[in-house]
């Protein structure tokens, strides 16, 4: 029997997602790889702005969270 907790997907598997997802908006795969790696990046409106006309890279830097990360 499966659980929830293995239907889940894996934070990698997220993570994935979120890189092709930006990645097939237009993002650089660098790029889309850093912002996918960071949870704080609304997704849908960065690819938003990029379906709107704006730069991948700008884009990043308006959605760009103002809390630094919590150390681990």
């Amino acid at each position: 029997m499966r659980t929830l907790s293995t239907l889940e997907p894996s934070g990698a598997d997220v993570n994935r997602w979120r890189r092709e997802q930006l990645v097939l908006s237009g993002f650089s795969f660098p790029l889309a790889d850093r912002v996918a790696r960071d949870a704080r990046y609304d997704l849908h409106r960065l690819i938003e702005l990029v379906e709107q006309g704006c730069p991948p890279d700008l884009a990043v830097r308006i959605l760009a969270p103002l809390e630094p990360r919590e150390a681990a």
